[in-house]
């Protein structure tokens, strides 16, 4: 788009490379809100540079989240839409003292992270960087995640809100930026007000490749076994020990191995996952996590589950077990499907953009997929973010600013939708 073009002056590196030095590693321990209060400390960052941008509500509340208002420059009713990052990263992987580096024109060569040189980022190990040649590439420095998930989100998000302030003559109705913690846990919208939110459609920055647009998630559960044995002392074990923790191990050496496994499962498959076991000899729990695009299948799952851990007591008599099944979050799609515009706007802004849609499923999920049934229908939107949740993490510069170009484009889809409504 010329004028986009012409007017913009891209800002998300340097943006990118500050907030990634800010540590908001999410606490999966923790019970708080937000899991570590060391996310604020990025949250304070952004609402100071949204008010020094002229966002005059701008705001961070008690829980972690941040609002802020870019004014609608036009009158017609546009529908009031929402762009959303999450400030929080991984605890997979240390995100603290992140030293990020810029890799200017990158030419294709392997990528030798100076501070652990065994960390080399390669297009034979990362295909899509082939088609960043000549790009700009920000990486950690060997030690670290780079933070690109989702800060790249936030970097774009930011360096939109600079554009159309900067450049009031932009026609958009009232956009509405929302930051949130805990993503990464499964807990980034658990707390946001969506009265305050008051939006009516969403975006979320969030995604991969270039060209990604993603509109259908999977539908997701947890899962608890709770085995219980009967405790003596070893000394006296004879014909009386029955121990939970071997009855947990006999259940997950049970789960098929070669399907039904995040290892073995790829496209369109669920799968079922262990996250975590911990126990002693009296009781031990196995935290799974299930996964289908398809929501009707996590009963089948479930059923499979509760089927293996019958067949795992039946083999140490006198043990028992409990099942508990929690809901996470649910396909996308099935509140996406009733609002064909919210995908059919992006698609466009793409096009607008020189970029050919790939309309994808996430194998996993975003706050954009707890947003849809909370009434704020949201698809992802890519940013280059890559390699995430690993010291291999990268982004392409231009990727981002791809993703800038594409917000813009988009605001003004739904500004002169509105306008021409009969």
């Amino acid at each position: 788009m010329q004028l986009f073009e012409n007017l913009y002056q891209s800002g998300v590196a340097q943006r990118l490379m500050k907030y990634v030095q800010v540590d908001t590693t999410a606490d999966p321990n923790s019970d708080s809100q937000p899991s570590s209060m060391k996310q604020k400390n990025l949250s304070k960052i952004l609402v100071e540079e949204l008010l020094a941008l002229g966002l005059k509500d701008a705001e961070l509340d008690e829980h972690g989240y941040v609002y802020a208002t870019v004014p609608a420059t036009i009158n017609a009713a546009v529908p009031v839409i929402c762009f959303c990052a999450h400030v929080d990263t991984s605890p997979d992987c240390s995100g603290t003292a992140v030293k990020p580096l810029l890799h200017a024109k990158w030419d294709g060569s392997d990528l030798v992270l100076p501070d652990d040189t065994s960390v080399v980022i390669s297009a034979k190990n990362h295909p899509y960087l082939l088609e960043r040649i000549g790009d700009d590439i920000i990486t950690a420095s060997g030690l670290t995640l780079l933070g690109a998930d989702d800060k790249a989100g936030v970097a774009v998000i930011m360096d939109l809100v600079a554009f159309l302030m900067q450049n009031p003559q932009i026609p958009h109705g009232k956009i509405r930026i929302l930051f949130t913690p805990d993503e990464e846990i499964g807990r980034g919208v658990d707390k946001v007000n969506m009265d305050k939110l008051a939006a009516n459609f969403g975006y979320t920055l969030d995604g991969g490749e270039r060209g990604s647009l993603e509109g259908e998630s999977f539908s997701a559960d947890g899962a608890k076994v709770v085995f219980s044995g009967i405790s003596a002392h070893p000394g006296y074990a004879f014909n009386k020990l029955v121990n939970a923790q071997k009855v947990a191990a006999y259940f997950l050496n049970s789960l098929p191995q070669l399907e039904w496994s995040p290892e073995r499962t790829n496209e369109r498959k669920g799968f079922v996952h262990p996250v975590q076991i911990q126990g002693t000899a009296e009781q031990c729990q196995v935290q799974l996590i299930v996964r289908d695009f398809e929501t009707a299948k996590l009963d089948w799952h479930v059923q499979q589950l509760d089927h293996y851990a019958k067949v795992a007591c039946a083999a140490f008599p006198g043990s028992s077990y409990v099942l508990h099944r929690t809901e996470q979050y649910r396909n996308m799609r099935e509140i996406l499907d009733q609002y064909p515009q919210v995908m059919g706007h992006a698609a466009k802004a793409y096009q607008m953009a020189g970029i050919a849609p790939n309309i994808m499923a996430i194998r996993g999920g975003t706050d954009g997929s707890r947003l849809s049934f909370m009434g704020l229908p949201c698809p992802n939107i890519f940013t280059g973010e890559m390699g995430i949740h690993s010291k291999q993490e990268y982004v392409s510069v231009q990727d981002m600013e791809k993703a800038v170009e594409i917000c813009v484009n988009l605001v003004q889809i739904w500004a002169h939708d509105a306008s021409n409504a009969v």
